[in-house]
Formats: C-alpha cells, sequence, structure tokens
C-alpha cells in the first residue's frame, strides 16, 4: 500500500508523537508498504511561540500539493493539526483521497493553559478538521469516548508500545544518582507549563527528585528548585537506565493523551504514580492494577493527592511492573494503524484527480 504521513511533528523534536510516528514508520517498510513522510524539514519554518525548539511549515501548501500529487497515495495519514496537516486535509478533500487523522495532543488543554481562554473554545475547530477523516486514531478508549462527548465519534484504536531490547529492568543506574537520597521520584518529559510538573516539584515527599527532559521552562525551574536534579534531554541506553534506577516514576501530567513515558518506565519495573485522569487510568487503572483491574498485582497508583499516589506507588511490585510494560507491543499497535488505514483507502471508488 502506498501511505503518505503528513506530520508537524517530526525529528529534531523530541516527544511521544515523533517517536510514534517514527518507529510506526519503520514498521510499515518492514512490511513492504511504500511510505512517504512529509514534515516540517521539507518547508521553511518558523518557530511556535513559546517553543523556540518546535518549528512549524510556513506556507507548505504548493510544496505538499506537489508531493502527494507525484506520490499518488493510496491513503494519506495525517498525523497533527497543524499547517501541513491543514493543508494536506485540504488536497485530500479537493482530490477525493480518503485519509485518516490522528488525536495525538490535546489541543484544546494545551491552547487554554497558554491563553488563558476556556478550552471549549477551541473544540469547535478539532471537530471542524477530523470531520472528513475516515477514522481518528487514538490512543485509548477513554481518549475515544472523550471525543466522542465532543462530538468528534469515529475514533478508532491505535495503542502504543516500547521497545523491549532498550526498555528492561536489567540496567545499572545512571552515575548522577550515585548519592542521591533515596527513594529516588523520577519524571521523564517535556519541560513545559502543560506538563504540570510544579505538581510534582511540589510535592512533599522525602528524597530525591530527578527530571529528565528539556523545553521551555527547564531554565525558570532549575532555579527555582535548586534540589532538584535536572539531566537535561536523554535517549537510549542512558534513558533506560535513568528509568530502571529510579524507585518511583511520577507523572503528573494531566492534559497527555496517552503518556509513553509511562510504559517505558513500567517496562524498566519502575511503578508509576499520577493524577487519576485519561492516561494514567489506561494504564494503570483506578485501583493500579491495569485498565481493567485484572492484573494480580499494583503496578502503580493514581490519587487526586500526587503525594498519596507516590507513597503508594512506592509499595507496588516492579517485576509486575515490568511485566505490565513489556505487554505493550509496536506490532500490535502497527496491526490497527494497518487496519484503520486499509478499512479507509477501500472506501475510495473515485480516481484521483491532478492538483
Amino acid at each position: 500500500m502506498r501511505i503518505a504521513i503528513c506530520t508537524d511533528a517530526w525529528h529534531p523534536q523530541v516527544n511521544g508523537v515523533v517517536r510514534t510516528l517514527a518507529t510506526t514508520v519503520d514498521r510499515l517498510i518492514q512490511r513492504g508498504h511504500d511510505v512517504e513522510l512529509i514534515t516540517p524539514s521539507q518547508f521553511f519554518t518558523f518557530a511556535l511561540p513559546g517553543y523556540n525548539e518546535i518549528r512549524l511549515a510556513m506556507a507548505p501548501r504548493f510544496g505538499l500539493r506537489r508531493t502527494l500529487r507525484d506520490f499518488a497515495p493510496d491513503i494519506v495519514h495525517i498525523a497533527t493539526e497543524g499547517p501541513i496537516g491543514w493543508s494536506a486535509r485540504g488536497w485530500c478533500k479537493a482530490n477525493r483521497v480518503p485519509f485518516t487523522s490522528a488525536f495525538h495532543t490535546r489541543f484544546p488543554d494545551y491552547a487554554a493553559v497558554r491563553t488563558g481562554i476556556d478550552a471549549a473554545h477551541f473544540w469547535p475547530l478539532m471537530r471542524r478538521f477530523h470531520a472528513p477523516s475516515h477514522a481518528v486514531l487514538v490512543s485509548t478508549p477513554t481518549l475515544a469516548a472523550e471525543l466522542a462527548q465532543q462530538g468528534i465519534g469515529h475514533a478508532r484504536l491505535w495503542s502504543r508500545g516500547i521497545d523491549g531490547d532498550l526498555f528492561h529492568p536489567g540496567h545499572a543506574p545512571l552515575e548522577e544518582y550515585a548519592g542521591l537520597a533515596g527513594p529516588i521520584m523520577l519524571n521523564v518529559g517535556r519541560v513545559a507549563v502543560e506538563k504540570n510538573l510544579t505538581a510534582f516539584l511540589d510535592a512533599p515527599e522525602e528524597g530525591s527528585k530527578v527530571v529528565v527532559g528539556d523545553g521551555p521552562d527547564l531554565a525558570m525551574l532549575r532555579a527555582r528548585y535548586p534540589h532538584v536534579t535536572f539531566l537535561g534531554a536523554l535517549s537510549g541506553e542512558r534513558l533506560a537506565r535513568a528509568y530502571a534506577g529510579a524507585d518511583v516514576f511520577v507523572f503528573p501530567s494531566r492534559t497527555d493523551t496517552f503518556g509513553l513515558v509511562m510504559i517505558e518506565a513500567l517496562a524498566c519495573g519502575v511503578p508509576v504514580a499520577a493524577f487519576p485522569v485519561p492516561g494514567p487510568l489506561d494504564i494503570i487503572g483506578a485501583e493500579g492494577r491495569g485498565a481493567t483491574s485484572n492484573l494480580p498485582m499494583r503496578v502503580g497508583a493514581v490519587h487526586k493527592d500526587l503525594s498519596r499516589a507516590i507513597t503508594e506507588a512506592l509499595r507496588c511490585d516492579r517485576m509486575g511492573a515490568a511485566v505490565h510494560g513489556a505487554s505493550y507491543n509496536w506490532d500490535r499497535a502497527t496491526d490497527q494503524f494497518l487496519s484503520a488505514l486499509t478499512t479507509a483507502a477501500s472506501s475510495r471508488i473515485e480516481p484521483m484527480i491532478a492538483a
């Protein structure tokens, strides 16, 4: 199948969207599919306000149309609701080419945090963007139900996975952990206001707090919390060692749609503490025994009091956490992705019209 993937999020950005797309593209190519990527690297770009490291394509319409016309895809997948996403959506509609979309980021909630405007004002834009899509791919059933309440009812599940060769409990702790008082409480992710890091950093817990990641708030938080160890962005084995050497992984975000870092931490044998919101509830579950409460052991804790969640998670089963994290499989996630795209592609009944 000839698959065009259009995304405003791509390398050198480091986030769950990019990692999910990059891994999926690799799996698609391994299975013999012909994949064309359209990313900001192919256009002039400008910095997203507040995120200098995130570059958005400037006026991508004409270059994007030419690329899609020349590639002649069977199906287009639009990953993001940015300039590339809107341009790809317009091309697909004009040429009657079916497309799927994804809801990776709670844009209304992020925009509300940044602007102070109620998130409800941003949902009509989301409904408009996704309405012509044959399927809106979402990471969890909870997110699908949330979108349905917002008038986006054609969601299909596209879960996530972990690299089992990299994320496992067998790593030695980072050298930077030597001398830190236990327990070691870890967070990994973008250091930005929407991640709600201050809820973690202000929690009155004995031990050491470690933050892995980069972002616009890093300098400010380093100055404000001198007792916290900020390690910057890590990847590969050093990231796995950061996970494996921690006693608990703390995920304070209330706006993430999934939280890939949670299942990576679990796979490294680290229980998770979080708020009882979508994402943690879909992975850890209300009782800490998975989304359907069917695990024989607790692998984490969610609570409206994050300190209580941390205390409870520290008592959870590390081996059980590793088994639960390892159950998330990229091949199974790719099967879900392909199933949605194949169904959408089969709906195409007219030949492509030249752009």
